[in-house]
């Protein structure tokens, strides 16, 4: 159940993002609103064990991926979509 989940657990600043050369503000918005994104978006009986390990492939996913300092806010919504209505998959790949 979603709610068993605390979305400020997951939240980031811009000091453990890394070195963005100088954008490490932006993407630390744009991590947290995949978080936020995907929470909202995640239905309410969402099991929660299923729900921390969709929000922990956001950083493992994105972290590394120079796009994440550019990324518009469409995208965001777009890939967090796709990652709840695909979660099998993601679900899978963790295992």
């Amino acid at each position: 159940m979603k709610e068993f989940v605390i979305i400020h657990d997951f939240i980031v600043s811009e000091e453990v993002v890394g070195d963005w050369e100088g954008a490490e503000e932006t993407v630390a918005e744009n991590l947290n609103e995949f978080y936020h994104t995907i929470y909202q978006l995640a239905e309410d009986d969402i099991d929660s064990e299923e729900l921390t390990i969709l929000l922990n492939l956001v950083w493992d996913h994105w972290i590394g991926n120079d796009h994440l300092a550019e990324i518009e806010h469409d995208e965001i919504y777009d890939w967090s979509r796709h990652l709840l209505e695909n979660r099998d998959q993601y679900l899978e790949q963790d295992n």
